[in-house]
């Protein structure tokens, strides 16, 4: 099984390169970060086409989540467990009915910026929440994944240019301490499970040529419960979705189970 996670930045905006993406890197599950529209006007038509099973939880330009699998969902949820005051939309989770099930949650962690302030308090409290529930599912003994756009710039080899992140909330100590709160708890980082390399990237910003001068960071990533992780075969990113004519700042990484 192939699941994937990319940050589109609009589903509308960027439908034709997904379209593209998924005919060239046929996925068994998707799931998407950022789609910025509401459930009515999510373009399902076009994944249904497909063979895909289409679940969202969106919300009005801006966020907004979705699940596309080719395989049946079951035990759906919309929401952050635990964190049922926040009205935007961050999470989603099924159950992949495949051969050999496989849990998924799908999540966008708030970006934190400007620091100091609210957002950043927005973050750690999100955060800090998301690691309840990544205990609970471990506790449940099934082979589950956490994938999305984290925001997290975990390690100095995730980024070009470390000290210009310094100062920034996707790499500040109190981030990074979080992020490492949710890894001990027991879960697999797939990418550096797969490839100890650095210089491997899933985002570069739109400005300053950052794209051209390859000076990314790594923050969309894969957290395998134990259970999940004993079937993982290989992560990869497909980087060469950047180079598309208006491409998301973002690139999907996935990973290939054996499920």
């Amino acid at each position: 099984m192939k699941v994937a996670s990319y940050n589109v930045n609009g589903i509308r905006a960027r439908l034709p390169h997904v379209l593209r993406w998924l005919d060239e890197c046929l996925p068994d599950v998707v799931l998407l970060q950022e789609i910025k529209c509401t459930d009515e006007i999510f373009p399902r038509s076009e994944f249904e086409n497909r063979g895909y099973s289409v679940e969202t939880h969106g919300e009005k330009q801006r966020n907004g989540v979705a699940i596309l699998s080719r395989f049946p969902l079951e035990d759906l949820s919309r929401g952050l467990p635990g964190n049922n005051e926040d009205i935007q939309a961050r999470w989603i989770e099924a159950l992949v009915v495949a051969p050999r099930p496989i849990r998924v949650c799908c999540l966008y962690l708030p970006n934190g910026n400007p620091v100091p302030g609210s957002k950043y308090d927005y973050k750690l409290e999100w955060m800090e929440k998301f690691r309840g529930r990544a205990k609970e599912l471990l506790e449940l003994e099934e082979s589950t994944l956490l994938a999305g756009d984290f925001n997290v710039i975990p390690q100095p080899e995730d980024a070009m240019s470390p000290e210009d992140w310094e100062s920034d909330a996707l790499y500040l100590p109190e981030t990074r301490e979080s992020w490492r709160r949710i890894l001990n708890l027991g879960y697999t980082d797939a990418f550096r499970a797969m490839d100890q390399t650095s210089m491997s990237f899933t985002f570069w910003d739109f400005q300053r040529g950052a794209w051209e001068r390859n000076n990314g960071i790594r923050i969309d990533h894969f957290l395998l419960t134990p259970q999940c992780a004993d079937l993982l075969q290989d992560c990869q990113i497909d980087r060469h979705v950047r180079g598309w004519e208006k491409p998301s700042d973002h690139v999907p990484i996935w990973v290939k189970l054996d499920a």
